[in-house]
């Protein structure tokens, strides 16, 4: 079963959870949230990629991650981490930006003015048996339970790409 045929998706109060299992132990599944050589290798929903991935991790570091559509249009996620357990738990916040890692209102990317200007992204990671990680993603401050929603899906598509990712890296 992919990660995308496990996952489950709940939304409340502009909350999303995304829960899923992935094909690979806990330590694989984190360095392919930590290493930009290979964010770049899933990162996004279906049909988008992943062209740019900076990361200094540390608690207090930055990220920047750029997507490219098929159009060819650019977007961009920075944030700072607030939280690093390694193999175990990663928290950081999320925000759009700009191509220089600076937060974009929500309008630069064409998204309603009542989209937030950050969220924050919490990961946990446990072992789920047999050489597979239960990965438990929460994205919290959106503002209206349907932009978290739409969150969710992209979430579902990029955990997807990522257990693709993780069999090839096997």
């Amino acid at each position: 079963m992919t990660a995308a045929e496990s996952a489950s998706v709940r939304v409340d109060a502009g909350v999303v959870v995304v829960v899923a299992v992935l094909g690979a132990p806990r330590e694989r599944v984190w360095e392919a949230w930590t290493r930009a050589e290979q964010v770049v290798r899933w990162y996004g929903p279906a049909g988008m990629s992943a062209h740019v991935c900076e990361i200094d991790l540390r608690a207090g570091g930055r990220y920047l991650w750029g997507l490219r559509s098929p159009d060819g249009f650019e977007y961009y996620n920075a944030g700072v981490f607030r939280e690093l357990v390694p193999n175990e738990r990663l928290v950081a916040t999320m925000c759009m930006a700009d191509a220089d890692g600076r937060t974009a209102p929500a309008s630069h990317y064409g998204m309603p003015e009542n989209a937030p200007s950050e969220t924050l992204l919490s990961l946990d990671l446990a072992d789920a048996g047999d050489g597979t990680t239960r990965l438990t993603l929460r994205q919290e401050g959106w503002g209206d339970d349907e932009m978290a929603a739409g969150a969710g899906g992209g979430w579902v598509q990029a955990l997807g790409k990522l257990d693709g990712a993780l069999e090839t890296t096997a």
